[in-house]
C-alpha cells in the first residue's frame, strides 16, 4: 500500500481545498460554509517527482462528540490514527485559537508525525503568520496558499521525506476489473448503512438526518474474489426544494456518480413506495444507460398487508423498467444482501457483453421475419443487417432503408426481441439506425456529342408544331 497521509484541522481552514490542489482534482466538494466534508474522502497525491502517496480528507473538528459533528469526529480519528503522517491545517487569517490548541494536545497524545500547514497566507506577511503559530511548538511548518498553489512544492518535499521507505511505492490506479456500483436515490432511505454494512465497519456517517452525506464518497471492496468500488452519494431532492448551493453541488457529484458507474442501484423506502422524485433519478440512471437493480430498503419493517400494497405499487410505478430486477432487503440487519449481489453481476455482465456482427444480425433477420414494419405511404422500411456498437449500455446499429419511417413500437419490440434472445436483464439497450446514401443521388450523367444534337433537333420539332 501507499504511505496515507491525513488532512486534520478545525472547521473551515482549507482542508479539502488543499487536498483538490494536491490531487490536481476536482473530487472535495468546497465550499464557505463550515462543515461541507463530513466524511472520508480518499485520493492519490502523484507529484512529477518522487514517491507518490495516498491523502485522506476529513470534516473539521469542532470540539463536540454528539450529533453529526460527533460522527464526523469519529471519522476524523479513525483517519489519523491510521495514517504514516499528518497535516496541522490551520488558518493564518483567523490565526491561532482555543480548538486548535485542543486539536494539537489530541495530536500529541496520537504518536503521528504531525506537519503544521498554516493555509490562507496570500496577501499577509508570512514571516510574521508563521511566527505566531510557532508558540505551538510543531516543526516544520509551512506558509501555503491552496488556492494560489503557493508553497505546495515545498510541503510535498517535505511530506515525502518524512513518509516511510517500505510499502508499495506504485501509482494506484483503476482496476478494469473492479465493478463500480452507484447507490442512489432520495435522501434518508438508507444507502449510507447499506455502505457500512456491505463493507462491515463505519466508514460512512449514517444518520436519521435527511441530507447526511453531502459528497460522493468512493470505497474499495473485496468480497468473494471480486472487487468492487462503491460510490455512496448524497440523497437527491426535488428541485424546488433544493435550496442551498451546497445542496446543489452534491446533487451534480451524485449525477456524475452515476455517469462513472457500470451498474447503479436505485435505493427504495419500504414505507414509502415510489414517489415522483424517485422515478426522476431513474429518469437519470436511464439517461445515462447505466445498469439497473431496485433495492427496496427497510423492508423488515412492514407487516404482510402493507408489504402486498408496496409490491402492487412497484408494480403499477415501476411497469417501464420491467427488465430491471428488484430486491427487498434490510441494510440495518444485512438480509437479502447476498440476492443484492447476484443482481448486481447478472446486470454488469449484461451492460458489459460483447456481441459479435454475425450474432446481431442473426438476430434482426428473425426478428424482421417474425414481425415486419408496418406500411407507411405504400412502402415498409427494410432492415438489412446490424452490428454492435458499444456496451453499457448494449448499443446496436441497424442499417436498412426507409428506417425513419419505423415507429417507437416497433423499436420497443426489437428491444423486447434482443433481451429475450439474448437474455439480458438489469440494462437498457439502445438501437441506432443508419440508412445508406443512394449513391447516384446530386449525380448527372454528361451527354454525348450525338444526344446532344438529337436533343436539339427534337426541340426544334416541338417548336414547329
Amino acid at each position: 500500500m501507499l504511505p496515507l497521509v491525513a488532512l486534520v484541522g478545525r472547521p473551515n481552514v482549507g482542508k479539502s481545498t488543499l487536498y483538490n490542489a494536491l490531487t490536481r482534482s476536482r473530487e472535495a466538494l468546497v465550499h464557505d460554509l463550515p462543515g461541507v466534508t463530513r466524511d472520508r474522502h480518499y485520493g492519490v497525491c502523484r507529484p512529477e517527482q518522487g514517491r507518490h502517496f495516498v491523502l485522506v480528507d476529513t470534516g473539521g473538528l469542532a470540539g463536540e462528540d454528539e450529533g453529526l459533528a460527533g460522527a464526523t469526529a469519529r471519522q476524523t480519528r479513525a483517519a489519523a490514527a491510521e495514517a504514516d503522517l499528518v497535516l496541522f491545517v490551520v488558518d493564518a487569517r483567523e490565526g491561532e485559537s482555543a480548538l486548535d490548541r485542543d486539536i494539537l494536545a489530541w495530536l500529541r497524545k496520537l504518536d503521528r508525525p504531525v506537519f503544521l500547514v498554516v493555509n490562507k497566507t496570500d496577501g499577509l506577511d508570512e514571516q510574521a503568520v508563521l511566527a505566531d503559530f510557532s508558540r505551538y511548538g510543531i516543526s516544520p511548518m509551512f506558509g501555503v496558499s491552496s488556492a494560489h498553489r503557493r508553497g505546495l512544492d515545498d510541503l510535498i518535499e517535505a511530506t515525502q521525506a518524512a513518509l516511510p521507505e517500505d510499502g508499495d511505492t506504485a501509482v494506484l490506479e483503476d482496476d478494469p476489473e473492479r465493478i463500480r456500483l452507484a447507490f442512489v436515490g432520495r435522501p434518508n432511505v438508507g444507502k449510507s448503512t447499506l455502505v457500512n454494512r456491505l463493507l462491515g465497519e463505519e466508514r460512512m456517517i449514517a444518520s436519521e438526518v435527511p441530507g447526511t452525506t453531502r459528497d460522493a464518497i468512493a470505497v474499495d471492496l473485496d468480497r468473494d474474489g471480486r472487487t468492487y468500488r462503491l460510490i455512496d452519494t448524497a440523497g437527491i431532492r426535488r428541485r424546488s426544494r433544493v435550496e442551498e448551493a451546497i445542496e446543489k453541488f452534491s446533487v451534480v457529484k451524485s449525477l456524475q456518480a452515476i455517469e462513472s458507474s457500470q451498474v447503479t442501484i436505485l435505493l427504495l423506502d419500504a414505507s414509502e413506495g415510489v414517489s415522483d422524485q424517485d422515478a426522476t433519478i431513474l429518469g437519470h440512471v436511464l439517461d445515462a444507460g447505466r445498469g439497473l437493480v431496485v433495492a427496496i430498503n427497510k423492508w423488515d419493517g412492514l407487516d404482510s398487508y402493507r408489504r402486498e400494497q408496496t409490491r402492487q405499487l412497484l408494480d403499477r410505478k415501476l411497469g417501464f423498467v420491467p427488465w430491471a430486477e428488484r430486491l427487498f432487503i434490510s441494510a440495518l440487519h444485512g438480509s437479502g444482501l447476498r440476492e443484492l449481489f447476484a443482481a448486481i453481476h447478472r446486470a454488469h455482465a449484461s451492460a458489459t457483453r460483447r456481441f459479435t456482427t454475425s450474432e446481431v444480425t442473426r438476430a434482426l433477420e428473425e426478428a424482421y421475419r417474425g414481425f415486419q414494419p408496418p406500411v407507411v405511404r405504400g412502402h415498409t422500411a427494410k432492415l438489412r443487417y446490424a452490428h454492435p456498437g458499444g456496451d453499457n449500455p448494449p448499443t446496436f446499429i441497424v442499417h436498412g432503408s426507409r428506417v425513419k419511417t419505423l415507429p417507437d413500437s416497433y423499436t420497443r419490440y426489437l428491444e423486447n426481441f434482443f433481451r429475450k434472445r439474448f437474455k439480458l436483464v438489469g440494462t437498457p439497450i439502445r438501437f441506432q439506425f443508419r440508412e445508406g446514401d443512394n449513391p447516384y443521388e446530386g449525380r448527372k450523367n454528361p451527354l454525348t456529342e450525338r444526344q446532344v444534337r438529337q436533343r436539339k433537333r427534337m426541340l426544334r420539332h416541338v417548336k414547329k408544331k
